[in-house]
């Protein structure tokens, strides 16, 4: 019972080892139970998918609501849904990554789940360092909003830029130090393919062990974005590392609906952008011109969820001119 009701950053052990059952069950789950076999998933599973998951980090938000308050309640959904929203950038690119290695849709799910696991890990390391440093110097937070700010400015103003995989400089390193098989070895990511100069037998990574290692860089790209993101919303590492794995494990669930619709959701990098920036600059509003005093969750639950629902009405509202334009 000591053990259990010992503190680990901040929280009792045993919301943690709570959360962690969650997860391994989630998980074990999907792998175990939902897709035993490659096969490629639907829209309408797809979104299925995403309603459970959504159900589940919901349901813990509810929990932590009861069982730690209204106030780390609030801030839980808030980044939650801040993550979720983020996270649909994450797509967009992850669809371009597939495309570019050529992989088949039934594999995609794969690579997806080991690209998650891949994350949660990477962002508890990346968010226990964020944490430090918070609890260091409180005016660190003062440069994440500033960073979250100047990224805003700048997605806005790249927009409309097309993403050249080609010129990434991860897949270059790939190219130049890796051996990588000609083709897809099916649902493996190491293979065995002769040398092309000497004949020999050679172990070589395939296109799905490519595709997983750009995704993972990938992610550590846009943590940049979601980690200061959550940090300014709350500084309760409990809350910042389950909103953000909640929000991360149905992803892949939500990747196949989010990936055959990408052409109608032109106009949502703009409202992702006026979220970060808005979020940043509230960091400034709540210290400077509110003497210190909170920034309600809620408004910015609130704010961020209208912002989304413009950029995806607005997104749907024009592309659905433009195909009626083009219709015979």
């Amino acid at each position: 019972m000591e053990f259990f009701s010992a503190d680990w950053l901040g929280t009792h052990a045993w919301f943690w080892m709570a959360f962690l059952a969650i997860v391994v069950a989630l998980t074990a789950f999907d792998l175990g139970f939902l897709h035993k076999e490659n096969k490629a998933i639907g829209i309408g599973e797809s979104l299925k998918l995403s309603v459970f998951y959504i159900s589940i980090a919901c349901a813990f938000g509810a929990w932590v609501w009861w069982a730690r308050g209204a106030d780390l309640g609030m801030q839980y959904f808030t980044g939650f849904f801040i993550e979720k929203a983020l996270s649909i950038d994450n797509v967009f690119v992850i669809s371009l990554i597939f495309s570019y290695f050529a992989i088949p849709a039934k594999y995609q799910y794969r690579a997806l789940l080991w690209g998650i696991l891949g994350v949660i890990v990477l962002r508890g390391l990346m968010i226990a360092g964020g944490a430090a440093l918070l609890h260091e110097a409180y005016w660190v937070i003062y440069l994440f909003a500033a960073f979250l700010i100047l990224t805003g400015i700048k997605m806005m103003v790249g927009a409309d830029k097309p993403v050249d995989l080609a010129k990434n400089p991860i897949i270059g390193f790939i190219s130049r130090h890796l051996r990588v098989a000609p083709e897809q070895h099916g649902e493996h990511f190491l293979a065995h393919v002769p040398d092309p100069k000497t004949g020999r037998i050679r172990v070589a990574a395939t296109p799905l062990l490519c595709a997983l290692i750009v995704i993972n860089f990938a992610d550590l790209v846009f943590a940049l974005d979601s980690v200061p993101a959550i940090f300014a919303i709350t500084t309760d590492t409990f809350i910042v590392y389950t909103s953000n794995v909640m929000a991360i494990l149905g992803l892949r669930a939500l990747y196949f609906a989010l990936a055959a619709m990408v052409h109608r959701f032109h106009y949502l990098k703009y409202a992702l952008a006026a979220i970060l920036v808005f979020i940043g600059s509230k960091i400034f509003a709540a210290d400077f011109l509110l003497d210190g005093g909170k920034f309600p969750p809620a408004l910015s639950l609130g704010v961020s969820f209208a912002l989304i629902a413009i950029g995806v009405g607005w997104s749907l509202w024009v592309t659905r001119r433009e195909k009626q334009r083009l219709a015979p």
